[in-house]
């Protein structure tokens, strides 16, 4: 495709190619939202800590039976392991994630009142939360300027180009948060997920129906080994 070797013959700065980033993206996808199904804050704090390494689908057919045992904190405050157990099983790492949840419903009561917190230091207090999980929570549910780094994000800001050489979620996200003004950040986040899972795939991605490869640092490289490299054809004339 001619825009990814105009891209390879004009490479641009990395201001220039956020600035691409952010106005295909808000023009296709003005305002992108998780897809996880959840009402308030308890219960995204609750089907995120049950998306760890599984599905939003898996986790959206959990929830339902899950919620209506345990509609608040307090109600999951007094759960058993094994009760949680019996709801959440179908999940991966169910013992931990039981584990996890209750206790996370016993410090949001005793220390929050039983309300989720807006910070991301005070998200991290609660058991199953990590700084992922935290920055989820503060971005979708309060709209903070919080970026949260899965996998999918990792690999799509690296294969576009917008983070650099960083080896860990901490350094990708502090890249991202550089570049990519405050207001887009919550935006932003599920730009780069629903774009991983959909489009920028891990093992194939379909570069040929991006509405970006033409900004794409990975789809740039493959045009030029395509330009580089003879066919075999080529070769015997």
């Amino acid at each position: 495709m001619h825009r990814g070797r105009f891209f390879y013959l004009c490479p641009m700065t990395i201001e220039e190619r956020y600035q691409k980033f952010i106005a295909w993206f808000s023009e296709n996808m003005p305002r992108a939202e998780t897809e996880l199904v959840y009402s308030n804050p308890y219960e995204l704090i609750v089907a995120v800590i049950l998306s760890a390494q599984c599905t939003d689908k898996r986790v959206n057919q959990i929830t339902p039976a899950f919620f209506q045992r345990f509609p608040t904190a307090e109600s999951l405050a007094d759960a058993s392991q094994a009760e949680v157990y019996k709801i959440i099983k179908s999940c991966s790492y169910p013992n931990n994630k039981a584990k996890n949840l209750i206790g996370m419903a016993q410090t949001l009561v005793s220390e929050f009142n039983g309300i989720v917190p807006d910070d991301v230091d005070e998200l991290q207090r609660l058991p199953g939360v990590g700084r992922k999980t935290a920055n989820v929570i503060a971005s979708v549910v309060f709209r903070k300027p919080a970026m949260a780094v899965d996998t999918h994000v990792f690999r799509v800001a690296a294969r576009i180009g917008l983070t650099r050489n960083a080896k860990t979620p901490l350094e990708a996200e502090k890249q991202l948060v550089k570049y990519i003004p405050e207001k887009h950040i919550p935006d932003a986040h599920h730009w780069l997920i629903l774009h991983g899972r959909y489009i920028c795939v891990a093992r194939k991605p379909k570069c040929e129906i991006c509405g970006i490869n033409d900004i794409c640092q990975f789809f740039a490289k493959k045009e030029k080994s395509t330009i580089d490299t003879p066919s075999l054809k080529s070769k015997n004339k």
